[in-house]
């Protein structure tokens, strides 16, 4: 795919739609001693969400697994939209169309795993971390350098941002 080509389509986004699990986070899930999910979340991904938000693009989370975890994220990050026990994840995205009234070129996804495949191939832009399913990195428009966890989210979002000319925006304060 053509770096033109998947900066043409990431020029139309106006809201980010992210899976939790080998996206946001590694993929690995643990336990404490008690039995409670703990989950680790990489910074620069979460700064990089926020930078979305300023820019005017929204961003939601749609996952297949129920996690409080990622609802303390969400809440952190203002993430207002939160789909999660999403186990088909077609269905929930398209009443996620309904309700929100978006059109599905409007909208980017970052899956990582079989299940996120039909959503991928209906967004307007999709993406991937590196460490993806084979399948999944073969079916979108941008595979990330990065893993899943490790600051793809960031990678997308300056893509996102860069193709829609609100990076320098965005990032003047830090120059000042």
């Amino acid at each position: 795919m053509s770096r033109k080509f998947f900066q043409s389509k990431a020029r139309k986004i106006k809201l980010l739609l992210l899976d939790v699990d080998g996206v946001l986070t590694d993929g690995s899930i643990i336990y404490d001693g008690s039995g409670q999910e703990v989950k680790a979340f990489n910074v620069r991904d979460g700064a990089s969400i926020k930078w979305l938000q300023r820019a005017g693009i929204e961003v939601a989370i749609l996952s297949g697994r129920n996690s409080k975890p990622v609802l303390v994220r969400a809440k952190e990050l203002g993430i207002e939209k939160v789909l999660q026990s999403a186990l088909d994840k077609l269905s929930a995205f398209e009443n996620f169309l309904a309700e929100t009234g978006y059109h599905p070129e409007e909208l980017g996804f970052m899956g990582d795993d079989l299940h996120d495949l039909a959503v991928l191939k209906r967004v307007g832009f999709s993406a991937c971390p590196k460490n993806a399913v084979l399948e999944v990195r073969n079916a979108v428009d941008y595979v990330c350098k990065a893993e899943g966890g490790k600051g793809a989210v960031r990678e997308v979002a300056e893509i996102i941002l860069r193709s829609q000319k609100k990076w320098k925006e965005i990032t003047k304060r830090y120059y000042e």
